[in-house]
Formats: C-alpha cells, sequence, structure tokens
C-alpha cells in the first residue's frame, strides 16, 4: 500500500521530523511513503536523508499565533491548495493521505476528501483541529487543544509526539570530541533549543544563563533565525554548537534540557530521562501546556526566573529524572501507535 504524507513548514524541523517518524514506521507494515512540501520548502532534512518529494501549495496561518486575518488569508489561500493537492493525489494514486500538522494537515485532509482518498490528520492547533476533525480520522498531539480534553469521539486518537526510537542511541565520546576545552566533565551540563532554529529568546536565556550563577556547561543548539542573534554569545560563559545533526550523541552528556514548550525535543529529553525546563513565550507567545503533559518530568519557567527554576530542577533531579523515564517508555512507543491508526484507516471500506 501507499501513504502520501502533506508535509507543512520548510522540511528541515519538528514537521518533517514528525512525519519521517511515522513514515518509518508504517513502512513496518507494507506501505511505500511518500511526501509533499510547499513549493517554496528547501527540504534540507528530506535531502540529508535522500528521499526526494512532491510539490504543491500548503499555506500557513501561524500555527497556535494565528489571528482573524491570518487565518483568513490562509483560508482562501488553502482552498486553492486543497484543490491542486487534490489533482496531484489523483495523479499519485495513494491508498491513504497523512496531513501533517497545521496547513499540512487541513490541505492533505481536504484534498483526500475532494479526490475520494483516506486521510487521517495528525493535529497540533486549533485550526486543524477544527478542520480535520469534522471530515477524517485525527490524531491530536499534546500541542493540541484537544489532547487533555476527555474525548468520547472514536475518530479521534491521542499520542506523544512521534519520535524515532533510535534517539536514544548515542555516542558519549563523540559528543565529548566536539566540546571544547571549556568543557567541564566534572560539572552539570545544560543543553538550551529552541529546535533546529535558534529564536531571540532562547538565545538571550543562554547568555543570561551564562553571566549568572549557575555553575554548569551551558551549552546551546540551533541555526540562528537571524544573524544578530549571534551577538548574545559573545563575552559569554556558554559554548555555542550552532545546529548539528549528531544530537543523540549530544544527549548522551546532557542533565538538563531548557526547551520550548512544544513538542518534540520535550519527548525526546523523555525518551532519554532527561528532566526539562520549558521556556515560555519563545515562539511567538505560543503555550502549550505541556508540564501538565509530562507531570514531574517538565518544569514551566518564564525568562526572568529561569536561573531559580534551573536550580529547582536541580534540587528534584532524582525524581525529575524517574518521572521523565516512565513518560519515555510511551513516548517511545508513539511512532508505531501512530503508525497503526493510519494502518486501520487506511484498511476500513469507508
Amino acid at each position: 500500500m501507499k501513504a502520501l504524507f502533506v508535509v507543512t513548514g520548510r522540511g528541515i524541523g519538528g514537521d518533517a521530523v514528525t512525519a519521517l517518524n511515522i513514515a518509518k514506521a508504517l513502512s513496518k507494515y507494507g506501505f511505500e511513503c511518500e511526501f509533499v512540501l510547499d513549493h517554496d520548502a528547501p527540504g534540507l532534512l528530506f535531502k540529508k536523508n535522500g528521499i526526494e518529494w512532491y510539490k504543491t501549495s500548503i499555506p500557513q496561518a501561524g500555527g497556535h499565533a494565528a489571528t482573524k486575518k491570518t487565518l483568513v488569508n490562509a483560508g482562501l489561500k488553502t482552498t486553492k491548495a486543497a484543490i491542486e493537492t487534490a489533482r496531484l493525489c489523483r495523479k499519485i494514486r495513494p491508498d491513504i493521505v497523512i496531513g501533517v500538522i497545521g496547513g499540512g494537515a487541513v490541505v492533505g485532509c481536504l484534498a483526500a476528501k475532494l479526490a475520494n482518498i483516506k486521510s487521517v490528520g495528525v493535529l497540533i492547533t486549533p485550526a486543524d483541529a477544527k478542520v480535520c476533525t469534522r471530515i477524517t480520522t485525527t490524531v491530536a498531539l499534546p500541542e493540541s487543544n484537544l489532547f487533555q480534553l476527555d474525548l468520547k469521539d472514536k475518530n479521534i486518537h491521542k499520542a506523544y509526539s512521534p519520535v524515532n526510537p533510535e534517539i536514544i542511541v548515542g555516542d558519549r565520546d563523540n559528543a565529548l570530541k566536539h566540546m571544547p576545552e571549556a568543557y567541564d566533565k566534572n560539572i552539570k551540563t545544560i543543553l538550551l533549543s529552541s529546535g533546529s532554529t535558534l529564536f531571540e529568546k532562547m538565545a538571550i536565556a543562554a547568555s543570561n544563563l551564562g553571566r549568572g550563577r549557575i555553575n554548569a556547561n551551558i551549552l546551546v543548539v540551533g541555526d540562528p533565525l537571524e544573524e544578530e542573534y549571534m551577538k548574545y554569545f559573545e563575552n559569554s560563559n556558554l559554548i555555542y554548537l550552532g545546529y548539528i545533526d549528531w544530537i543523540n550523541d549530544l544527549y548522551k552528556i546532557v542533565d538538563l534540557a531548557v526547551v520550548t514548550d512544544d513538542g518534540m525535543m520535550i519527548h525526546e529529553a523523555m525518551a532519554w530521562g532527561i528532566p526539562v525546563v520549558a521556556l515560555l513565550g519563545v515562539k511567538y507567545g505560543r503555550y502549550h501546556n505541556l508540564a501538565a503533559v509530562f507531570k514531574g518530568a517538565v518544569l514551566e519557567s518564564e525568562l526572568e526566573n529561569l536561573e531559580d527554576t534551573i536550580e529547582c530542577a536541580f534540587s528534584n533531579m532524582d525524581r525529575m529524572n524517574q518521572c521523565a523515564v516512565k513518560y519515555g517508555e510511551d513516548v517511545l512507543k508513539s511512532s508505531d501507535k501512530i503508525a497503526k491508526i493510519i494502518c486501520d484507516r487506511a484498511k476500513q471500506n469507508k
């Protein structure tokens, strides 16, 4: 059977990782997986994995930060995009379409409906939930407003973000080889990251910690959204690693992760059993309340009290680690859980 993934975003970050991890799990059930990205998406993560993709229009409304204006504009573009993608679906003729997150979920599921093809929507925003739950089977990830609700609809499923189970295979020695002389193996290590892209608030947080009172190795990962953010790493006691493709190895030396209040990196930390401080408002002011999803393993923090929150995490490290390990067991099963939902939908008569 053939599955077609319609993926929002630029093909370099969390949306692409979500699609690829689900596809890897789905392939074990005998599915051939293909992908569609927006016309302007560079698709660097797909290129890195030697994967070619189709192109269509996948407009975005701004996710959780969407306004009425952006939603209206995206709605008009989405209608045209769904028609364009439906034509592509008829040409490719997949057995099922998986719309992945935001615009990808909406366009993919609408296009599948127009092309009379089964579909599954993978959801994280209010907009994709509002549209996709009305027309098809859906999977709500923890960022979705649906995830923490008591739902009775059997067509709405819940799952942790689909991490690659191989994420927990890392090489400590390789990570240490990448560390400069300033790295001290005898003190704790804190990782700060907002994903593949480094947002300004996370860079400011790193700079503040570098000049603060906490005695720890402070590692920063991510390609800056704006080159000017590099100024935050001048004359501060931290280690900026930029964009890396050896994150699996890096997790081997991390004691605490300071990441954004959204999916993939928090899930990866849980898989590793690493406690998390979720820095709020990094990405356009979005808030997902993932501390409630991973109770005991994740602490929330504003920028102003980040040092206090980190010290609290260090004081409760053993308990937070135990909680993270518990959640990690289910997180590692999430890709397969979503793959089974897709497989079951593909086998349904209607």
